[in-house]
């Protein structure tokens, strides 16, 4: 099937089960103790964005506030830091879910990168405000490995609702 520029394939409906244990999964892999380098991708972060523009009826901000305090209570961080980085990339996410959509998936990643960096912003002035020390400039590396992961992410997470490429007379879709 030949689509013409800016044609979408159509895609199946998201299985609920699929995309919340895909966000449990995320959490998970985060919450592995392999040390956190300023320069590592918060796949979490990651996860909930996707899920913010994908399905934003679903996966909103009150689910990006659990996760957040998840993540705050595992890392023994200030109470809330994750909390309000993640709902402010849920909120933003869901603000910008009908634009994103029309542009190829390059240039999503480059449209979500300014929330990924804007996610880590929140987390290092919440943890300066706390008496933390400043990471240094390699955490600006860790929005641009996110980004990064962005076409991988929609490869991964939308596979399970792809349709077939060929349709046939008894599916006209």
């Amino acid at each position: 099937m030949i689509k013409r520029p800016g044609q979408q394939q159509l895609l199946l409906p998201v299985s609920p089960l699929f995309m919340w244990a895909s966000l449990v999964v995320a959490l998970l892999i985060n919450m592995i103790p392999i040390g956190r380098a300023a320069w590592m991708p918060d796949l979490l972060a990651l996860a909930i964005v996707f899920w913010g523009v994908h399905q934003p009826m679903r996966v909103g901000i009150g689910a990006a506030f659990v996760f957040g305090l998840c993540m705050d209570v595992h890392q023994a961080s200030m109470l809330g830091q994750h909390a309000l980085s993640y709902t402010t990339l849920g909120f933003f996410a869901i603000t910008i879910h009908r634009r994103l959509l029309w542009y190829p998936v390059a240039s999503q990643a480059l449209q979500v990168l300014p929330l990924f960096a804007l996610s880590q912003l929140i987390e290092v002035i919440t943890r300066m405000i706390g008496g933390g020390v400043f990471p240094g400039w390699s955490v600006l590396i860790s929005p641009a490995v996110e980004a990064a992961l962005w076409p991988l992410a929609t490869v991964l997470l939308l596979a399970p609702q792809l349709r077939t490429p060929d349709p046939d007379e008894n599916r006209p879709l």
